[in-house]
């Protein structure tokens, strides 16, 4: 494991407070050592770093009491969401205090002529998809992991259908959150638009509970499309698939997902889910619109996709088929982890644009070959991000090195196409040392912003700045 920089604590203040919340919140204080280590866990190489209690709040009002006691006694307030975040965004690095908001999980209001919603943070992805189903309405943010909608807010998520729909945002039309003094504040209402003011909701978004911890999301909803289609198609080599991706984008298909699965992915696929597929790079894609529209866009990939080599294309609007693929897809971690089973894996992330995504894909895999390295490529493709996979031994010395060593080459590739350190996953502490590279003098004014609203440093010390 990378060891993770520790921060003073406040041994006293966090005592007092465990007691003032034990006395508020009875059993739903907890401090058993395995609740703990479960609240600093993260699916990360970086060490755990557990806080000294986890609180599960149920309200705006709980949330806000639990800050205030840690204000008053200047302790450290981590949120978390569903514990599958990868950069080391749930540790404790001071102690303090875990607010585990997953019992704040009603979905308050749905309006559909409105398109829109209102939810507690601790509702995930597919919780609030499946209680829109009967609506005609879907909420279109997908990740991967079924995730909360307040963590996915928080470090600012995408995933598979970004290309389409965009990220989180794109899809938050206000929040409520409790701010680092315990004052609860509502950044906007339910207004498509507003020019009033500061954007204060897209300064906690991704802010990663740095500034605050949201406690109430209004979100953007879609109609069910009338027609959903799914493709897959081979390529001879990744840059090939690459380069069919930029020009499906660049003629203006409006594909709502486009996934990449290098040859090692696609063998992990087969043997983990069953499937049958050629052992060369592979797109996945699905289209959305009418009938007709849907099955003229899968024809207009295939037509672009045999320019570059494209083979065994294979399109499907069947239900069964469709989550076959894309079940095959979300298991890619799980799947992967099988290529080397003694192995833990290493997920990272970068996004450059789409011009220079065959260059830097391939770059990536020449340069793992190059160390020796087993690391499988997925990406969301359509908008020039994608994921990386380290199979490490974590008792080889050699290996944890390499490892260092490619992640931080990889970010640094990244930065100097004009891309991103991570497209996703978020800076927390894992990415720490890329975020001044990348964007200069501007983190001194995000530290600004920081140290004006959070003056103490409590809220989830030790991430981003």
């Amino acid at each position: 494991m990378v060891q993770a920089m520790a921060l003073p604590r406040n041994t006293v203040g966090i005592e007092t407070v465990i007691g003032i919340l034990k006395q508020r919140f009875g059993d739903r204080l907890q401090t058993g050592s395995a609740i703990r280590e479960q609240h600093g866990h993260t699916t990360t190489w970086i060490e755990n770093q557990s806080p000294d209690a986890v609180v599960f709040p149920r309200s705006t009002e709980d949330v806000a009491e639990i800050i205030k006691a840690c204000a008053a006694h200047k302790v450290p307030v981590i949120a978390f969401g569903t514990g599958t975040s990868l950069e080391g965004h749930v540790n404790a690095p001071a102690g303090g205090i875990s607010v585990d908001l997953s019992q704040m999980n009603k979905v308050l209001a749905v309006h559909a002529s409105d398109l829109d919603c209102v939810v507690q943070p601790g509702v995930t992805r597919e919780d609030l998809n499946t209680h829109l189903r009967d609506q005609g309405l879907f909420f279109p943010i997908d990740p991967g992991a079924n995730a909360s909608l307040g963590g996915m807010a928080a470090t600012r998520a995408s995933g598979t259908n970004a290309v389409r729909y965009g990220t989180m945002k794109d899809n938050v039309l206000s929040l409520e959150a409790v701010m680092p003094d315990g004052k609860i504040i509502r950044t906007g209402h339910r207004a498509k638009k507003s020019s009033a003011g500061y954007d204060l909701t897209r300064l906690l978004i991704g802010a990663e509970g740095t500034l605050g911890i949201i406690t109430e999301l209004t979100l953007r909803l879609h109609g069910i499309p009338e027609a959903i289609s799914s493709a897959r198609c081979s390529f001879p080599t990744v840059d090939a698939a690459c380069q069919a991706v930029m020009m499906t984008i660049q003629y203006g298909v409006p594909v709502a997902r486009i996934e990449l699965l290098d040859e090692m992915s696609v063998r992990a696929a087969n043997a983990y889910s069953g499937l049958s597929l050629p052992e060369t790079p592979l797109l996945l894609l699905e289209f959305h619109g009418s009938d007709n529209g849907a099955a003229e866009q899968a024809e207009t990939f295939g037509q672009i996709a045999q320019e570059f080599g494209g083979t065994d294309f294979t399109a499907t609007s069947t239900t069964e088929d469709r989550n076959k693929l894309w079940q095959a897809r979300h298991d890619m971690y799980w799947a992967c982890l099988q290529l080397r089973p003694a192995a833990r894996g290493i997920s990272t992330d970068v996004c450059v644009p789409i011009s220079r995504l065959a260059e830097c894909v391939t770059a990536t895999q020449n340069k793992a070959s190059e160390l020796g390295l087993l690391a499988p490529i997925v990406g969301h493709v359509g908008d020039g991000n994608f994921h990386t996979l380290l199979l490490i031994d974590m008792e080889n010395a050699d290996e944890m090195t390499k490892a260092g060593e490619f992640v931080g080459w990889l970010n640094d590739m990244a930065i100097s196409m004009d891309g991103t350190c991570t497209g996703e996953h978020g800076i927390g502490q894992g990415k720490r040392p890329y975020l001044t590279k990348e964007l200069g003098s501007a983190v001194s004014y995000m530290a600004a912003i920081k140290s004006a609203l959070d003056p103490d440093n409590i809220m989830n010390p030790g991430k981003i700045i």
